[in-house]
């Protein structure tokens, strides 16, 4: 991809936002160190630098024969705002959807005659599941024949419930 193409995946408009912050907290700081922060390649970082500076967003200076100085210029703080303010509303608009996937599913444990469901995961998503069940007086165990509430990327699945015995 073109780094002078304007679309980017919400992943690699996350990076920036990120790359941004680093930047704007220490304008010494080298691509090794970036990509080892946000666990990419220095290639990656690369592309991501050449794109913010081809858009106007960071500005380079030579701080020492090869070493740059990364500087955010008032559009760059404006965009790393932007960003920042677009991925808390997505994060948002995930909680609310996870919230409201959980109900439906322990409204349909409950029906099934359960009163308990396990949770495959342990992520950010899975906090999500543990408090809606707590909000909804349903218990969550480790183990047992009970139904479980799946957990895969940003997605939850209710797994097969039978009628309870």
């Amino acid at each position: 991809m073109n780094y002078k193409d304007d679309a980017l995946s919400p992943e690699q408009e996350e990076r920036e936002r990120i790359l941004l912050g680093y930047i704007e907290n220490d304008p010494d700081i080298n691509q090794a160190t970036l990509a080892d922060k946000i666990g990419v390649a220095a290639a990656t970082v690369n592309w991501h630098i050449k794109r913010l500076v081809y858009k106007g967003y960071v500005k380079t200076k030579r701080a020492q024969r090869k070493k740059l100085r990364y500087i955010i210029t008032p559009e760059g703080l404006a965009l790393r705002a932007k960003l920042t303010l677009d991925y808390v509303e997505n994060q948002m608009r995930l909680y609310r959807q996870t919230r409201n996937d959980v109900k439906t599913f322990l409204s349909d444990v409950a029906e099934a005659g359960y009163s308990q469901v396990m949770i495959e995961s342990n992520s950010e998503i899975a906090d999500v599941c543990r408090l809606t069940c707590l909000e909804q007086g349903v218990e969550v165990v480790e183990q047992g024949d009970v139904p479980i509430l799946e957990i895969r990327g940003y997605r939850v699945y209710l797994k097969e419930v039978k009628e309870a015995a």
